[in-house]
C-alpha cells in the first residue's frame, strides 16, 4: 500500500512538471519602425535551449518550464528579458541600442569606431532629420551641430543657403565640400531631405584625407539603405501646410505719409504735395498686397529590405511649393527617385551602385536687392491704390527709376528654371588576404539646366530701368554641367598581440573632373500677342547667342590626387592618426599644379585608464588632438596663362566685327592657398551615459589667399571680359571655442526626455592683406555712392563695415556752426542733421573720416534642442540664436516720392526733439551717406522647429496591415526675437566682403504643417 502511495506521487509530480513546460511563439519586431527582424536570438536563460526568428519575424520555442527566462538578443538592439508565467504568446519588440548603433562613424575613404575617432567630428541623426521636416537639407543642420553657421540667401521657394564651418576663411569659396553616398554634391536643393540617414560634418584638419576640396570642412551625407534578410517594407510620409511671412516693416500709412512729405516739402521750400490730408485714412499697406499665404505639399514613399546577400532601397518624392509673394509666380517644385542597391558577388567581393535623379522646376521674382519685389513694396506710396480708375496698375511716375508698382512688376515678370540632374555612385570592394581590402569607386553627376524667360513690352510711367517699350525679348538657354570622381584605394587592418596593437592603413588614388557648356538664344522682335506659356525662339525676328564670340562658352577644371593614411591605437586608449595628400590642380601653372598636405592627429581615452575604470560618474572620456596643412584651389581655372576669353571689337571693312580678346590679366605665379588647422577637444559621457559632452578649441589660419588686386589701367583690366590679376596676397585667422551638451533620462515606462545645449565662440581676424593699397572693398550701398561699404583690411574680421562714424544730431545753428564743415559729404549740415565724427581731425569731415563701423560675422552662435516623449505622443522643439552680427539697413529710398519707415516719426523737427533720427527734407543733406546710422545689431534667437506628434498603438494596427502610424503638426520658424528692423536677421548674399547689406531680403517663411510617417 505505502508502495502504491509513493509510486503515485512521483507520478504526479511528474505530470506537474511536465504539465508546465510550455511551447511559446511569438514576433519580435522593432520599436522604432514595427518591422520584423529576422535571425533575432532567443535564449532560454542558464540553458542551451535557444531558437532564431524567421525572416517574418516569427519564432517558436518548446520546452520553456514556468518562471523561466527568455533572453532576446540582436546585434544592435538592446537585449530583452521576459519572465515566462504561461503558455500565451510573448511579441517583444526590442530598442535599438543608440550607443551600439553610434559606435562606427563614417571618416574619408572608411569607418570607425567612436571611440577612436581623434578628429572634431559631429554627426546628425535621421530621427532629427524627421523632426525637423526641412524643405532643405541644410536646415536640419542649424543649431544642430556646434560651429557651422546657415544663412539663406532668400526665403523664396528653391533658394540657396550659405553654409560655413568654423568661420569666414577666405575671400573666394567658402562652401564645403559636400558628399553624398561618396559623390560630390554643389546644389543641395536636389536633394530630398526624406532619404537621409545621417548627417557626418569633419570640421578641423582629420577633413584634409579628402584634399583639396576640404579646406573649408566636410559634410558626409548617407541615404537610407535595406537590410539583409528582411522583407520589403514601405514608408510613406507626407505633409501639407502653408506659409507666411514672419514679419511685415512698419510703414507709413497715407496719412502719416502725406503729412511728413508736406513736412519735408516745407523743409525745403517746396509746395506741399498734399494741401489737404483730411480722409486719407490709413491708404494702401503695399506689404499686405504683395505678401500672401502659400501652400506647401510634400509625397514621399521608400521601400527597403533585403535578402541573404544583397540589401536595396528605392524612393521617391514630391514637393512643391508657392511663394509668399508672388504664389504661384514663385513656385518651386522638385521631385526625386532614388535606388540604393548592395550586393554580395562572392565570397568577399561586394557591390554598391546608388543612383539619384533629381528634377527641379522654379519661377523667381526679384528678389534680395534694391528693385526687388519687396524694395518697391516698401517704398511704394500708401497714397497711391494698386490701381487707377480704369483698372490698370497704378504709374510709377515721380518715383525714382529703380522704384515700379510691385504688382505690375510681378505680373510681368516671367522666368522658368528647369533642372534635371542624374548622380551615380558604382563601387566594388573586395577582401583578399588577411586584412586586406581593394575598393574602386566611380561617382558621376549630370545636369541640364534649361531656363527660359520673356521680357515683355511694358511701360512703367517713370522711364523705369525695368521699362520695355520696343522689344518683345525671348531668352531660352541649356547649360550641361558634368564632373566625375574616381577613387581606388587600399585598406589593411590588423592586430598584434591579442589586440594590444591595432593598426589600420590606406593608400590610394583620386581623379576628379569637372566640365560645363553654356548656351543661350536671344530672340529680339517677337510677335506681339507671344505668350510665355509658349513662345517659341523661332519666332523672333533676330536670334543671337551671347556666347557664340567668346571662349568661355566652356570650362573644364580637373584634380589628380594621391593619399596615404596611418591610424594605431594601442589597446584601443592610446591613438594616433596621420593623413598625407599631394594634390593637383588646373588652376595653378606648371611650377605650382601640385601641394603637399599633411595632418596629424593624437588621442587619450582615459576612462579606459586603470584609475577610472571603477568609475560611477565618468562612462567615457577621451582627449584629443589634431593639426594639419589643407590646400584650396577655389578660382577660375587657368588663371596663370592669357586666355582669350575676352570680348573684342575690331573694325573689318569699315564695319564694326565682335570678336575675341585677352581676358583677365594672368599671373604664372599663383600657387595653393594654405589652411593651417589647429584643434584640441574633449569628449565625456556621465552619469550612465546620460550626460554627454563635447569641447573644443579651434584656431584656422589660411594663408597666400588668393584674391583679386588693382592693376594698372594699362595692362586693361578694365576692359570688356577682362579683369584684374589674382594673386596669393592675404591670410585670415578664425579660432574659438566650442561647447555642446545633452542630458537624456527615461523616468518611467511612460515618460522620456533629451535636452541638448550647443555654442560656439568665433573670432575672425585679417592678418595681411598683400595688395597696392593694403586693403580689399565689396558690397554696395544705397544709390549711386561710389565708395564700397563693406572691407577686407588687416586687424578687422573679413567683410567689416566701413563707413561714418555719427555722433548725435545737431540742434541749433551754434553747433553746426562749431563743428567741421560736412559740405564734401554733399551739402552743408544743418540743424537736425547727422553729426558725423571727425576721425582724422584734420577740421574737415570728408570720405577720409571713414571708419570702422560694424561687423557681419557673429560673435557666438548657440543651439537649443528639447525633445519628450510621453506615453504615445511625442515634442520637439529646436532652436537657433545668432549674437553679435550687425547688418546694414539698406531697404528704404528717400526721395520725394517714396514711403519711409515709422522710425521717421521719432525724426528730430526741433531743439530737443531727436538726437537720434534726422529731419525730413527734400533738399540735398548727407544724411544718406552710408554710415553707423544704417547699421544694426543683427542678433537673435529663432525657434527653428516645434512639433507634437502621436504614433498609434501597434497592435490595433496589425488588425488593418499596417505596422506604424504617426501623425504630427509642426510650425517651422515659429517666432524670432530681434531687435533688427529690417525683414529677417537670417538672410545674407554669403559674399564674404559685402555680405550682411539688407536690400530688402525676402524673409523666410513660417510654416505650419500636418503630416503623417506610415509604415507597412
Amino acid at each position: 500500500m505505502k508502495k502504491t502511495f509513493f509510486s503515485f506521487l512521483l507520478f504526479l509530480m511528474a505530470f506537474s512538471a511536465f504539465a508546465q513546460e510550455y511551447i511559446i511563439t511569438g514576433n519580435v519586431t522593432s520599436q522604432q519602425d514595427g518591422l520584423p527582424i529576422p535571425t533575432v536570438n532567443i535564449l532560454v536563460k542558464n540553458s542551451s535551449n535557444g531558437v532564431t526568428t524567421d525572416f517574418d519575424g516569427n519564432y517558436t520555442i518548446s520546452k520553456v518550464t514556468k518562471n523561466s527566462t527568455l533572453v532576446f538578443s540582436y546585434i544592435g538592439y538592446k537585449t530583452k528579458e521576459v519572465v515566462i508565467t504561461n503558455g500565451n504568446p510573448v511579441n517583444v519588440q526590442l530598442t535599438e541600442d543608440v550607443e551600439a548603433l553610434e559606435e562606427v562613424v563614417i571618416i574619408g575613404y572608411g569607418s570607425q569606431k567612436r571611440k577612436e575617432v581623434t578628429g572634431a567630428v559631429s554627426t546628425v541623426s535621421s530621427e532629427t532629420i524627421e523632426a525637423l521636416k526641412p524643405t532643405r537639407i541644410e536646415q536640419a543642420l542649424q543649431g544642430q551641430v556646434a560651429g557651422v553657421n546657415i544663412t539663406s540667401q532668400s526665403g523664396a521657394p528653391g533658394s540657396a543657403s550659405n553654409i560655413r564651418i568654423r568661420g569666414v576663411s577666405t575671400n573666394g569659396d567658402n562652401r564645403p565640400l559636400i558628399l553624398v553616398d561618396g559623390n560630390v554634391i554643389e546644389d543641395l536643393s536636389v536633394v530630398n531631405p526624406g532619404d537621409i540617414e545621417s548627417y557626418t560634418v569633419l570640421k578641423d584638419a582629420t577633413a584634409g584625407i579628402y584634399g583639396v576640396r576640404a579646406a573649408n570642412g566636410v559634410i558626409l551625407i548617407t541615404t537610407k539603405t535595406g537590410r539583409k534578410n528582411k522583407p520589403m517594407t514601405f514608408q510613406y510620409d507626407s505633409y501639407v501646410g502653408f506659409q507666411q511671412t514672419t514679419r511685415k516693416i512698419p510703414l507709413l500709412n497715407a496719412t502719416e505719409y502725406a503729412l511728413i512729405k508736406n513736412e519735408a516739402a516745407a523743409a525745403s521750400g517746396s509746395t506741399l504735395p498734399f494741401p489737404d490730408t483730411f480722409g486719407l485714412n490709413r491708404g494702401t499697406d503695399w506689404q499686405d498686397e504683395v505678401f500672401e499665404t502659400a501652400p506647401i505639399f510634400n509625397n514621399a514613399i521608400t521601400a527597403s529590405g533585403g535578402t541573404e546577400k544583397s540589401t536595396y532601397s528605392f524612393g521617391a518624392s514630391l514637393l512643391t511649393q508657392d511663394g509668399i509673394i508672388g504664389g504661384s509666380k514663385a513656385n518651386f517644385t522638385r521631385y526625386t527617385t532614388r535606388a540604393n542597391y548592395g550586393l554580395e558577388i562572392i565570397k568577399n567581393l561586394n557591390l554598391k551602385a546608388n543612383l539619384i535623379y533629381t528634377g527641379t522646376l522654379r519661377k523667381a521674382l526679384p528678389e534680395g536687392g534694391l528693385g526687388s519685389v519687396l524694395f518697391n513694396a516698401v517704398n511704394f506710396a500708401p497714397t497711391d491704390a494698386p490701381r487707377d480708375e480704369n483698372g490698370e496698375y497704378t504709374s510709377s511716375a515721380n518715383y525714382p527709376i529703380e522704384v515700379v508698382n510691385p504688382l505690375k512688376q510681378i505680373e510681368n515678370t516671367f522666368n522658368r528654371t528647369k533642372v534635371d540632374k542624374l548622380s551615380g555612385v558604382f563601387g566594388l570592394n573586395y577582401k583578399f588576404l588577411n586584412g586586406f581590402s581593394a575598393e574602386a569607386n566611380y561617382q558621376w553627376n549630370y545636369s541640364e539646366v534649361r531656363t527660359r524667360g520673356l521680357n515683355p513690352i511694358v511701360e512703367y510711367g517713370n522711364g523705369s530701368v525695368f521699362d520695355n517699350t520696343e522689344n518683345l525679348q525671348f531668352t531660352e538657354g541649356i547649360n550641361f554641367f558634368r564632373d566625375y570622381t574616381f577613387d581606388a584605394f587600399v585598406n589593411y587592418e590588423t592586430s598584434l598581440n591579442d589586440d594590444t596593437h591595432n593598426i589600420k592603413a590606406t593608400l590610394g588614388t583620386s581623379v576628379f573632373k569637372s566640365t560645363g557648356d553654356y548656351y543661350l538664344s536671344v530672340g529680339d522682335g517677337m510677335p506681339e500677342n507671344t505668350m510665355f506659356s509658349d513662345a517659341n525662339i523661332n519666332d523672333a525676328t533676330t536670334i543671337t547667342d551671347p556666347y557664340a564670340q567668346i571662349s568661355n562658352r566652356f570650362f573644364d577644371s580637373r584634380l589628380l590626387s594621391y593619399f596615404g593614411r596611418l591610424q594605431y591605437n594601442y589597446k584601443g586608449k592610446y591613438l594616433f592618426s596621420a593623413v598625407v595628400r599631394r594634390d593637383g590642380s588646373t588652376a595653378f601653372g606648371p611650377e605650382n599644379k601640385f601641394g603637399i598636405f599633411p595632418s596629424g592627429s593624437i588621442g587619450w581615452v582615459i576612462s579606459d585608464e586603470d584609475f577610472l575604470s571603477s568609475s560611477n560618474t565618468i562612462d567615457f572620456l577621451k582627449l584629443r588632438s589634431s593639426y594639419g596643412v589643407l590646400g584650396n584651389d577655389r578660382i577660375p581655372g587657368f588663371r596663370f596663362e592669357s586666355l582669350l576669353d575676352g570680348e573684342g571689337v575690331y573694325v573689318l571693312d569699315d564695319a564694326l566685327a565682335l570678336g575675341t580678346a585677352v581676358g583677365a590679366i594672368s599671373n604664372p605665379e599663383i600657387k595653393w592657398e594654405e589652411q593651417k588647422a589647429f584643434d584640441i577637444g574633449f569628449e565625456t559621457r556621465l552619469f550612465n551615459n546620460k550626460v554627454d559632452i563635447t569641447a573644443d578649441y579651434f584656431k584656422r589660419t589660411t594663408e597666400n589667399l588668393l584674391l583679386p588686386v588693382e592693376s594698372s589701367l594699362i595692362l586693361g583690366g578694365a576692359a570688356p571680359g577682362s579683369g584684374n590679376p589674382i594673386v596669393n596676397a592675404g591670410t585670415v585667422e578664425n579660432s574659438g571655442l566650442e561647447f555642446a551638451v545633452s542630458y537624456k533620462d527615461q523616468l518611467s515606462d511612460n515618460f522620456k526626455f533629451n535636452i541638448s545645449y550647443n555654442i560656439s565662440t568665433l573670432n575672425n581676424n585679417v592678418v595681411e592683406v598683400n595688395n597696392s593699397i593694403g586693403y580689399e572693398v565689396g558690397g554696395s550701398f544705397g544709390i549711386g555712392q561710389a565708395n564700397p561699404p563693406s572691407r577686407m583690411q588687416v586687424g578687422q574680421p573679413i567683410g567689416v563695415f566701413y563707413g561714418m562714424q555719427t555722433n548725435g544730431i545737431f540742434q541749433n545753428q551754434s553747433e553746426v556752426d562749431a563743428h567741421p564743415s560736412q559740405l564734401a559729404l554733399g551739402a552743408n549740415a544743418q540743424p537736425g542733421d547727422l553729426r558725423f565724427v571727425d576721425v582724422n581731425q584734420d577740421g574737415v569731415i570728408d570720405a577720409d573720416d571713414r571708419t570702422f563701423i560694424g561687423n557681419p560675422i557673429p560673435d557666438v552662435t548657440m543651439g537649443l534642442n528639447l525633445s519628450f516623449d510621453y506615453k504615445n505622443f511625442d515634442f520637439q522643439t529646436y532652436f537657433f540664436a545668432s549674437v553679435g552680427n550687425d547688418i546694414v539697413r539698406n531697404y528704404d529710398r528717400n526721395s520725394a516720392k517714396t514711403n519711409l519707415t515709422s522710425y521717421v516719426l521719432d525724426r528730430w523737427t526741433g531743439p530737443g526733439t531727436s538726437n537720434t533720427d534726422p529731419r525730413v527734407t527734400n533738399s540735398a543733406t548727407s544724411n544718406a551717406v552710408f554710415s553707423d546710422y544704417f547699421v544694426e545689431d543683427g542678433s537673435f534667437i529663432r525657434a527653428q522647429n516645434v512639433q507634437l506628434g502621436y504614433t498609434f498603438n501597434q497592435d490595433k494596427l496589425q488588425n488593418i496591415g499596417l505596422d506604424n502610424i504617426r501623425v504630427y503638426a509642426s510650425v517651422s520658424n515659429a517666432f524670432t526675437l530681434t531687435k533688427y528692423r529690417g525683414f529677417d536677421p537670417t538672410t545674407s548674399n554669403g559674399a564674404p566682403i559685402g555680405g550682411g547689406i539688407d536690400s530688402g531680403f525676402y524673409p523666410n517663411p513660417r510654416t505650419f504643417l500636418i503630416g503623417t510617417n506610415v509604415k507597412f
